[in-house]
Parts: structure tokens; sequence; C-alpha cells
């Protein structure tokens, strides 16, 4: 390529090369010199909800309540729900707190098509028996949950 832009330089210096040809010459090798932007496997638009692994629901519901204002959606013995803008936080009983997963909302999401295409690009999903439910590990074996735009709690 370098050989290229200095052949173009040269030809613009000894004038067999305007400055608009000179301009359009370069851009278009830039153009074909760059890679590809690579379509995504699917659009995410934004997080749909944040499932975490806790110690105890009536605790850790009444932390997000105090310190961070989110009301309550409903709740059980082993769960609690909580609504955080449009939306929310998953909390599950557990004896080793953490990340149990995050939740993507995509474009388009039809189950069948996206199990599919998650097989196809070898992430090995696994849907939820019964459910639209589908979840995938990423790179660092975190899990990821995708979902319709519209999924909530």
């Amino acid at each position: 390529m370098e050989r290229m832009i200095s052949g173009m330089l040269d030809n613009y210096e000894r004038g067999n090369l305007g400055r608009r040809q000179l301009v359009q010459g370069l851009a278009a090798l830039m153009l074909a010199a760059a890679p590809a932007r690579a379509e995504s496997t699917f659009k995410g638009v934004g997080l749909n909800h944040i499932a975490l692994r806790v110690t105890g629901i009536r605790r850790s519901r009444e932390f997000h309540q105090k310190h961070l204002g989110f009301p309550l959606i409903s709740e059980s013995e082993t769960s609690c729900f909580l609504r955080a803008g449009e939306e929310f936080l998953a909390l599950s009983r557990n004896e080793r707190p953490g990340l149990d997963h995050y939740c993507i909302a995509i474009e388009n999401f039809k189950p069948d098509a996206v199990m599919a295409e998650l097989n196809r690009q070898g992430l090995r999903p696994r849907r939820t028996s019964g459910t639209d439910r589908i979840y995938f590990h990423d790179v660092d074996g975190l899990e990821v949950q995708l979902s319709a735009v519209d999924h909530r709690a």
C-alpha cells in the first residue's frame, strides 16, 4: 500500500494527477484497506435485568430500597424483583452470593432462531424448559440471558 500511495504522490507532484483526483484516490485506497465491519450476531438494545445471588432476600431488598430507591415488584421467600427504571433487579437466595446472570434485550427476539444462531456460533446455549429464557456464557464464563425488549419480571 505504501508503494501505491508514493506512486499517487509522485503523479500528483509531476502534474499527472489533480488535487481532487489525489484525494479521491487516497480515500478509495483507505476504504479498500479498512477491515470490513463485522455484523454482530444480534442487535442488543439494552440491559433488561441483572440477577444476583444473595444470602438473605429481605436484607438485600432492604439495602437496595434504602440506598437505591428501587420499588418492590414482587417477593417470595427465595426471590425478589425490584424495579430499576424500565429494567429490574432480580435477587435469588443462595449461599454463594454473586452475579447469577445479566440479561440483554435484543431486537426481533425469536427463541428458536436465537437458539439456532447461538449454536451455529458455537456458544452452546441452553433454554429453560417451557420458557423463552435462553442462556449462554460469555468469554469470561459469566452467564448471559437474551430476551425480547418487552420481557418483564
